[in-house]
């Protein structure tokens, strides 16, 4: 029997047992990410196809450009295109990838994310945060897989296996990091599944401090490499501009070349920082350049940033001066490990400082590997850094430098204050309450009084007045007086004399007015904070 409302149209039926309800939420996550995806194949496509307008030799129509662009896409996420068009005739693989052009998808798929999260108005649906990242990372991996099959057809094809693990990574990272942040980025709590231990040890705030030690020792790692790349560009600017100018001729080219020098210079940064670490940066399979020395490489491609390269032979004072910038890092490192409180102790000091070595050493680790890969077969399949090698010279550098400094600068802010005449303030007010009876505060008044002169006169200590004695007469036992029914029982008190006189108010004596100037305010002075007395 179908129900109908007052007004004769009929009532929407009920949903049958075992049928979920759409949610039109969880639907438009799932467009977010489909969208999320083609806003970044639809920024390359237009990006390569104005180039391949203004291109005076056009190698292939539109078809061949749109190809193009969806391999660049994947490999903004670390895919692995290969090139058939050698003049081997040997496919060689293309894995590095540009780290900022990474950013277009993290940005895209986080924001979608974050929208996904974010309920426009009071009664919209909002869901949990497991629908929305489950529902966006369904509709970017769809467009992805699309975009996979679609680059096959083209000069550049994506490497199935490597797209089947790098694209999904991607957008769980982002992903996560979106709806975290719509969240309110929580700390917490963690999983249930996770050990009691490791729970509460994670909501302890030496943690929060080591990954911020550890990030701010990144920072500085990564600044020092991109000081290291741009002085070897100025030292050899003949150089790059000669190899910049030989490339092409026409202005088309010309900007590709500096749009693809552009996208390079964040992995510059990490070779710049795995160079000031020390294990350097491979440059084929058996050439690596590093402060110590650099044997050259004849077989490298002619680039920008290639010809910024030292100069073959050992090492000179001037790339020995590279090992300033993890020395800095560990400075870094072991400044921001220090917590501005007293009751934390120089080992729990120390062990915030090597764990955000351990973050430093992680963090470029992972840099390392996301900056370096195959630039095509034989001697150039290994160019970068190796991840392993410089995320161990990461920690070594950071945790040698930042312990020490952390306990020292934990020490410096944790001393003693000094008192005046040399006293130690610390001694005199720990314990007990010594720091009130022991005379301090007197001394610190004469020598203030001391320092201001006839400022401050001499006060004479007031005499406490004198207390009239009052005859007290004894009080009677109370009299109680039967309650009546509707009424408040009431006690008479009686027998209670005072002296009508001591009730009369007093007038008030006139005070003098003190001729003498007031104190101008003190200008230096410490004070300390009174401690409270250690237990036994």
């Amino acid at each position: 029997m179908t129900q109908v409302t007052e007004r004769g149209t009929p009532l929407p039926a009920a949903p049958r047992a075992g049928v979920r309800r759409r949610s039109p939420a969880a639907a438009a996550c799932v467009v977010g990410g489909a969208v999320a995806a083609g806003l970044g194949l639809g920024f390359l496509a237009v990006l390569v196809i104005v180039l391949w307008i203004s291109s005076p030799y056009p190698d292939s129509g539109p078809g061949g450009a749109l190809h193009l662009a969806a391999g660049l896409w994947l490999l903004a996420h670390g895919t692995e295109l290969v090139r058939y068009d050698t003049l081997s005739g040997i496919p060689a693989p293309v894995g590095m990838t540009p780290l900022l052009l990474v950013a277009l998808p993290v940005l895209l798929m986080r924001r979608a994310a974050r929208l996904g999260s974010a309920a426009e108005e009071d009664d919209e649906e909002v869901l949990p945060a497991a629908a929305v990242f489950s529902a966006v990372l369904c509709g970017y991996l769809a467009v992805g897989a699309l975009a996979t099959v679609y680059a096959a057809g083209g000069p550049m094809p994506a490497d199935p296996i490597s797209a089947a693990w790098h694209i999904p990574l991607v957008a769980v990272l982002a992903a996560a990091g979106g709806v975290w942040g719509a969240r309110g980025r929580p700390l917490g709590p963690l999983p249930s599944w996770l050990p009691g231990g490791v729970r509460k040890a994670f909501v302890r705030p030496r943690y929060a401090l080591a990954l911020r030690a550890g990030a701010g020792g990144s920072l500085v790692l990564l600044g020092g490499g991109a000081l290291v790349v741009g002085a070897s560009l100025a030292w050899h600017g003949t150089e790059v501009q000669a190899s910049f100018l030989s490339l092409t001729g026409v202005w088309s080219g010309r900007f590709a070349v500096l749009l693809l020098a552009l996208t390079l210079i964040p992995n510059a940064m990490v070779w710049g920082a795995a160079y000031g670490l020390g294990p350097g940066f491979a440059l084929g399979s058996d050439v690596t350049a590093t402060p110590l020395g650099f044997p050259g490489a004849p077989g490298l491609p002619r680039f920008p940033l290639l010809a910024a390269l030292p100069a073959e032979g050992p090492g000179t004072p001037l790339t020995w001066a590279a090992a300033g910038v993890p020395v800095v890092a560990g400075l870094a490192v072991g400044w921001f490990a220090v917590r501005r409180a007293r009751e934390v102790s120089y080992g729990e000091t120390a062990l915030t400082a090597a764990l955000g070595a351990v973050v430093c050493g992680l963090t470029m680790a992972g840099l390392a590997a996301a900056s370096a890969g195959p630039l095509g077969s034989r001697r150039l399949s290994e160019f970068g850094p190796v991840w392993w090698t410089t995320g161990v010279a990461a920690f070594a550098w950071t945790a040698v430098l930042a312990v020490p400094v952390a306990v020292a600068v934990h020490a410096w802010r944790t001393r003693p204050a000094i008192g005046p005449e040399g006293s130690d303030a610390d001694e005199v007010g720990a314990g007990d309450d010594r720091w009130h009876d022991s005379g301090v505060r007197e001394i610190r008044w004469a020598a203030l009084r001391k320092a201001a002169g006839a400022l401050v006169p001499e006060m004479a200590a007031p005499v406490p007045p004198a207390v009239p004695v009052v005859p007290v007469t004894p009080v009677p036992e109370p009299v109680a007086v039967p309650a009546v029914p509707g009424r408040r029982a009431v006690t008479v008190v009686s027998g209670l004399d005072l002296d009508p006189g001591l009730l009369a108010p007093k007038p008030a004596e006139p005070v003098e007015p003190v001729s003498a100037p007031l104190a101008p305010p003190v200008v230096g002075a410490r004070v300390l904070a009174r401690r409270k007395p250690v237990p036994e």
